[in-house]
């Protein structure tokens, strides 16, 4: 697990997005049990107490659940779930649209902007899933 730190948010809760991000792509499922607070901040070279909150926020969220004393696991449910992934997209979206709103750029303009420069990621990316097949 590696997570590269901004220096702007809180370290906590760069910690609940990667879990977020993880969730929503797939590499984190359901009912899977993850780390311990102290393994993680082992991991990610945090204070033990950063973790401790990142668990408390994601425990709140709904993220997470942990029962007595076994260990903590991605949630069940979906509802949870399927939020996650419109949450992550929205928040890219409402940075983006903050970014560029003095520039005044017409939709449809901005629009085939972004398409194409996705297709682009995803080609690029497609392309490095093949060569890493291959090796």
């Amino acid at each position: 697990m590696e997570v590269k730190f901004n220096n702007r948010d809180p370290v906590y809760l760069q910690v609940v997005r990667h879990f977020k991000e993880e969730i929503a792509t797939g590499h984190l499922a359901k009912g899977q049990i993850i780390p311990s607070r102290r393994e993680l901040a082992a991991t990610l070279q945090i204070n033990p107490n950063t973790a401790q909150k990142a668990y408390k926020e994601m425990e709140e969220q709904g993220l997470i659940v942990t029962e007595g004393n076994s260990p903590s696991r991605i949630t069940s449910d979906e509802r949870v779930l399927q939020s996650i992934r419109g949450e992550l997209i929205a928040d890219a979206v409402d940075a983006f649209v903050a970014s560029i709103h003095n520039i005044h750029v017409p939709v449809d303009e901005l629009l085939a902007i972004v398409k194409h420069r996705i297709e682009d990621s995803y080609a690029k990316q497609a392309g490095r899933d093949e060569n890493d097949d291959r090796s």
